[in-house]
């Protein structure tokens, strides 16, 4: 049997959606997400982007269509969900269509070589809007007061002299398995470092965390907190990590 799994929407949903799209695994599997994600699909037997399929022009071109997807024995898809012109168009075809929220129940896990803690923290003070950023000075003033080294990580479009970047999601998901602690806003790299069992302060400013927080056992979820409570917390996590 042959599945395709197609998951749309930035880092953190396909990251959020991981537990879900391999339990959904079949004799041959291949997943469809944005292209900066497929280093995290590390199960599949093939992988592919978005972008490249033609996927978006069904539906919307007239008779687009995408040769691929009549080999699949089924399709869950994250995609199209709530477009009727495309739900139209693939009517034919074994597709099961998911909500475009992430599933309400399972913590992703990404798996990295095996490798000791170093003695540093990161902290990634971007994420995708205006609205999800904690300013930067904050960061900076919790940083002072952690008592460990800190590295910056952002982005390829996030200015920042001070960063460590990375091309590759999975070269940085095993750069942040290597750390005591992450702190960041609501972005995808929190979620990353979730998902890679690095104790993670998550900070919300605008966002529903109930919906969107990174899930696992360590991980800390501030919402609108000041200077004091988020140095305050990442201290907690450095003095019991395994808490």
């Amino acid at each position: 049997m042959r599945r395709l799994l197609i998951r749309p929407g930035a880092i953190g949903d396909v990251i959020l959606s991981l537990h879900a799209l391999e339990a959904a695994r079949l004799d041959h599997t291949e997943v469809w997400v944005p292209r900066p994600a497929l280093p995290l699909i590390r199960f599949a037997d093939r992988t592919r982007a978005i972008i490249d399929t033609g996927l978006e022009l069904v539906g919307v071109r007239q008779a687009a269509r995408v040769p691929a997807l009549e080999t699949f024995d089924s399709i869950y898809s994250w995609y199209g969900t709530n477009r009727p012109e495309f739900r139209e168009a693939v009517g034919h075809l074994p597709f099961t269509f998911f909500p475009a929220l992430p599933p309400p129940e399972g913590i992703p896990r990404i798996q990295t070589p095996p490798q000791p803690v170093q003695n540093f923290a990161v902290i990634h003070p971007f994420a995708s809007s205006k609205s999800k950023r904690w300013p930067l000075e904050n960061f900076r003033e919790v940083a002072a007061r952690l008592g460990v080294p800190v590295k910056w990580t952002a982005g390829p479009e996030e200015p920042f002299d001070e960063a460590v970047r990375f091309d590759d999601l999975y070269d940085l998901a095993c750069w942040l398995a290597r750390a005591r602690i992450y702190i960041g806003n609501d972005s995808g790299i929190a979620h990353l470092a979730a998902a890679v069992g690095t104790p993670v302060v998550a900070i919300f400013l605008s966002t529903d965390p109930a919906i969107w927080a990174p899930r696992g056992a360590h991980v800390s979820v501030l919402e609108n907190p000041s200077i004091a409570q988020a140095a305050a917390a990442a201290r907690q996590i450095l003095r019991n990590p395994g808490s």
